[in-house]
């Protein structure tokens, strides 16, 4: 199927401004920058002299962000503590221009933190500060209380799993309940936790690994894909299955034919550069085309497109307007 530069200035005409709601697992990623010229007297471990920090958001804000970039607008329901780190991630959120409203603070836990220390463009170290328990029955009731009193605002719901603790079983269950009765439609981006709980959504992305990973089974060829593709749709009864495969790109699948696979893609990346913050990629641009009118082998492919502009760069980058469009300009 071919889409035009005509056809994707369409989509984005539509979506733009629409609200799509991300519920899950927020953080803040710092990265400190220095540089390292001797051993530290105390301990037989380097000395990092420190040129510069900088703070970006990591999870499902990092959804959030691609959504924005998309120029759609992200609404972020998710949990953060009462700490320093608390602080510097709703100031990043709001320099990023990205609404605060459904962040819900929690003193029993910290704000998840991961910070990557980099000396002479090696990274030495990372520290993590965070929680993996499930949040309380308390903050979950504040979650629930928010989208069902905004549903009816949104396009769309994405459910963005980290293994953090904020999607509970309870709380999925709930949210595709409350999405379902106000015909809102489900993107799920799973974990290994909780991974069968995601049932009787619209669109359900996991990767080749945890696909693999969740059904013990050896995933190579192209067979084994289907293989799986089929199992997940069994067991989950998704309207639609999007099985991201890395450097070999993607399928999808289709309940209503019969399980069979209606698109297979390779990777559109010239050059990978950095795989992270792909996912996050895949399943934005999807929620985001989705909600502009395209078919759901419309926004697959452009998922797929998108995923391979952000792999050609160095970290974790949002996609944006531009560039989607960009690409389909070099097609001429």
């Amino acid at each position: 199927m071919n889409i035009t530069e005509a056809k994707l200035k369409g989509i984005f005409k539509k979506s733009k401004g629409r609200k799509i709601a991300i519920i899950g697992d927020v953080m803040l990623d710092k990265y400190v920058y220095g540089t390292i010229s001797r051993i530290s007297p105390e301990a037989p471990v380097p000395v990092v002299d420190i040129d510069k920090t900088e703070l970006r958001l990591g999870g499902a804000a990092n959804v959030a962000n691609n959504i924005k970039a998309l120029e759609a607008e992200p609404v972020l329901i998710g949990v953060i503590g009462t700490d320093y780190d608390s602080k510097h991630y709703l100031d990043v959120m709001r320099s990023l221009g990205l609404s605060t409203v459904g962040i819900i603070k929690d003193s029993s836990r910290p704000t998840t933190a991961k910070t990557r220390v980099i000396a002479h463009s090696q990274h030495v170290l990372r520290v993590d500060s965070e929680v993996k328990d499930d949040i309380t029955a308390r903050t979950g009731k504040k979650i629930l209380n928010f989208l069902s009193s905004n549903i009816k605002q949104f396009a769309a719901v994405i459910l963005q799993d980290y293994n953090k603790g904020v999607l509970t079983k309870e709380l999925i269950q709930d949210v595709i309940s409350i999405a379902k009765k106000n015909n809102k439609p489900v993107y799920v981006d799973p974990k290994f936790h909780n991974f069968f709980e995601y049932k009787d959504v619209t669109v359900f992305k996991p990767n080749r690994k945890e696909t693999a990973d969740i059904l013990a089974m050896k995933i190579d060829g192209e067979a084994s894909v289907k293989e799986a593709g089929r199992k997940l749709i069994d067991k989950l009864n998704c309207e639609y299955l999007v099985l991201t495969r890395g450097e070999k790109g993607m399928m999808l699948f289709d309940k209503e034919k019969n399980k069979t696979v209606i698109l297979n893609i390779p990777t559109k990346a010239r050059r990978v550069a950095d795989v992270s913050g792909a996912g996050d990629t895949v399943i934005s641009t999807i929620a985001v085309m989705l909600a502009g009118g395209a078919s759901i082998i419309e926004a697959v492919m452009l998922a797929n497109q998108a995923a391979g502009i952000v792999c050609e760069e160095v970290g974790i980058i949002p996609i944006y307007k531009n560039a989607l469009l960009d690409s389909y300009r070099s097609k001429k």
